[in-house]
């Protein structure tokens, strides 16, 4: 039975690969990225794309009026959308961290404030976190604003988990190693990651559909290397 899947950051690399994968298997997707054009290209008929922008308060609100207007009920989501800032510590301004926060934190949680009354029993919220985001795990110069606005959504998800715990609805979150994107590569011109973006929404699109059945709350590291 086809589900109703709202996806983030799906112009490139694992959101990409995400919506693909879930059209294929003839799901209704949602595609919500800054840049709705790599989506639309691919012509996919149970595919919505459009312009989203997570720091942009109107842009839920068209998200709202979406599912209103054409699902009514939201299956799974998948917080996926991620700024990443390589920067020293000294040179990184408040404005680097509210730029950071808004997308990887504040985003996702009103993204899931707003989804969440469309949701029921067996649902499922999966947000993308980071290796760097998980204490006592290996730290690197430069990510101060990234790997703390991920550390955050640990949280957030083990927090949802507890106050939704009664409604049947299941949130997880993965801490992703490095994975061979465009997002890294900008960030770290040059390193190569053991894992695939096509490789790594394999992985997410299986646990988004069935995880839900062994987890909540909980923190899945994902990864096959130290970073």
């Amino acid at each position: 039975m086809s589900k109703n899947i709202i996806i983030t950051g799906t112009s490139r690399g694992i959101g990409f690969e995400l919506v693909k994968y879930f059209a294929k298997a003839g799901h209704n997707v949602l595609a919500l990225s800054r840049n709705d054009i790599p989506i639309q290209t691919l012509k996919l008929n149970t595919v919505t794309a459009f312009s989203f922008d997570l720091s942009d308060e109107a842009a839920y609100r068209k998200v709202e009026a979406f599912i209103n207007a054409e699902w009514q009920q939201v299956d799974i989501l998948i917080n996926n959308a991620g700024l990443l800032l390589n920067k020293p510590f000294p040179e990184t301004s408040m404005q680097d961290f509210k730029r950071v926060y808004e997308t990887n934190v504040f985003g996702v949680a009103e993204l899931t404030r707003i989804v969440l009354p469309f949701m029921k029993k067996e649902s499922h919220i999966v947000t993308i976190s980071s290796m760097g985001g998980v204490q006592g795990s290996m730290k690197f110069p430069g990510l101060a604003a990234y790997s703390s606005s991920k550390a955050a959504v640990i949280t957030l998800t083990e927090l949802w988990a507890e106050e939704y715990k009664g409604t049947g609805i299941s949130f997880n979150v993965f801490a992703l190693g490095a994975v061979q994107t465009e997002m890294l590569e900008e960030a770290f011109p040059g390193y190569e990651a053991p894992t695939t973006a096509q490789e790594m929404a394999a992985y997410i699109f299986d646990f988004a559909l069935t995880g839900n059945t062994y987890y909540n709350g909980k923190l899945l590291q994902v990864s096959n290397s130290t970073p």
